[in-house]
């Protein structure tokens, strides 16, 4: 929040509880008690933010190998979607090895505004989630990512926007990503579309705008 003072019309903070907590050496899967620590700070700044998140679900084995953790995900995920509905926010989601899940749980409990980021399942799943109005943002990892190259080439252009998720998910692995990378996706997109660059660009920023109003003020438009 300090930086998004600081950084007036250029950060937009988002809040919201990740499915997986703790340190790099400690990762483990959200609890109740993980979200009762930030719901007051959600409900405090809830008019600077741009979205609730990133939230969602995780079901990779190494951070939730039973199905209470798998319940408990889903239901501190239900809690942020009632938020979000409340103060009229979209949702930044996170579906790691739980894209039909999480696709499911948000048509389930009437997530109209959603932004799947960094999507890693089926293209056929993900046209569930864009029949039901949501967005999918790619990141300049496509370029090396089989999955996302396939997702591209099946979603509408008109649900897809563009993300770096710095410093993760650039165009060579483990090397830190940056927020200029995000021409990547752009590129790439338009090659496997066959459009132009500049029609990614005004598509998917057109895209953002819908998903995100509060973006026009920082672009004055």
């Amino acid at each position: 929040m300090e930086l998004s003072y600081r950084y007036r019309r250029f950060v937009l903070p988002c809040l919201g509880i990740h499915p997986v907590q703790g340190p790099p050496s400690e990762q483990r899967s959200v609890t109740f008690q993980d979200l009762e620590t930030a719901v007051p700070l959600i409900e405090k700044y809830k008019d600077q933010l741009l979205a609730i998140g990133e939230v969602g679900l995780d079901f990779s084995p190494r951070i939730a190998s039973t199905d209470s953790q798998k319940d408990e995900q889903r239901q501190v995920l239900i809690q942020q979607i009632v938020l979000a509905k409340r103060f009229n926010l979209p949702l930044n989601v996170h579906s790691r090895s739980a894209g039909r899940p999480t696709i499911n749980l948000l048509k389930e409990q009437g997530a109209e505004k959603v932004l799947l980021h960094a999507f890693d399942g089926k293209p056929s799943v993900a046209m569930e989630g864009a029949k039901a109005g949501y967005f999918f943002s790619i990141p300049p990892s496509i370029i090396r990512s089989e999955q996302k190259q396939k997702l591209v080439k099946q979603l509408p252009l008109d649900c897809i926007c563009l993300e770096t998720d710095s410093p993760a998910l650039g165009p060579e692995k483990q090397v830190r990503n940056e927020p200029k990378n995000i021409i990547i996706s752009a590129e790439y997109i338009a090659n496997i579309k066959g459009v132009s660059v500049e029609k990614v660009m005004e598509i998917t920023t057109q895209n953002a705008m819908k998903l995100f109003p509060k973006l026009r003020m920082c672009l004055q438009i």
